[in-house]
């Protein structure tokens, strides 16, 4: 899943893809490299971002929504979103997923809209809300909450007519280094939930904070990270640098 941010604030990639040619080209480019989904984004989700209306980030994301499907007609276009209304405006446009940093907590709508159109649905974990998930984050047991809140999730996911879940563990959203990379480590224990699992640790700080560096530094780290993901039951990696990742799924694959 290649990663396409239209907002000028992303914590990587931030103002790169903001104008129509721009995305076009990225989109284009992350396709050629090997993208099965392309996840479109317009809201921020860095550490201490607000919350975005939905009239504004549908102001921001059907544009550039549109076009893509005018160019890739055939391509699976995932948008990452929190609100009901721009999930249903953008699959009336033609997307073929949504991808809920909130897991349906952010707005109570968003199960049935997701269940009424009958696409596939992301469902992530995050513990508080962008603004404040990474003042002192605290777990007793950090998988053991993650999976319950998975549990209790897609119970009420299914129960309002969604029938395709994915679960995202939630790299960095209310999570410490530690945190992430014991979610990480005993990402396998997720199997349990018999839904595919999607990873997204591209250039975090999971990652060049504990090297010391910065996130333009951080495709090496990503790649043994996505790697070791994928020996432990990942099954979509989320990603700005598509052809990196793509070689590591052929690799993997190629030991299977």
């Amino acid at each position: 899943m290649g990663i396409l941010n239209i907002s000028s604030d992303s914590f990587y990639d931030g103002g790169k893809y903001n104008s129509i040619k721009k995305a076009l080209n990225q989109t284009e480019k992350m396709l050629k490299e090997g993208a099965f989904f392309v996840d479109l984004g317009a809201a921020s989700s860095k550490p201490g971002s607000e919350l975005i209306k939905s009239e504004i980030e549908k102001n921001k994301i059907l544009p550039v929504l549109e076009i893509l499907i005018n160019h890739f007609p055939e391509v699976h276009f995932s948008i990452d979103t929190y609100n009901h209304e721009v999930a249903k405006a953008s699959i009336e446009v033609g997307a073929s997923m949504i991808n809920d940093i909130s897991g349906g907590l952010f707005d109570n709508k968003m199960h049935e809209t997701v269940a009424k159109y009958a696409v596939p649905y992301v469902m992530m974990h995050m513990k508080g809300t962008p603004k404040i998930m990474q003042v002192k984050p605290h777990y007793k047991n950090i998988v053991v909450e993650v999976l319950s809140f998975f549990s209790r999730q897609t119970k009420i996911a299914y129960a309002n007519g969604i029938n395709d879940i994915l679960v995202d563990p939630g790299f960095g959203f209310g999570k410490n280094i530690e945190h992430n990379y014991n979610l990480l480590k005993c990402l396998s224990q997720f199997k349990t939930l018999e839904c595919p699992i999607l990873i997204g640790v591209s250039r975090k700080s999971m990652i060049y904070k504990l090297l010391n560096t910065t996130s333009e530094e951080a495709l090496n780290g990503t790649s043994v990270l996505n790697s070791l993901a994928l020996d432990r039951g990942a099954q979509i990696l989320r990603v700005h640098d598509v052809k990196e990742a793509k070689e590591c799924v052929d690799l993997w694959l190629a030991l299977q």
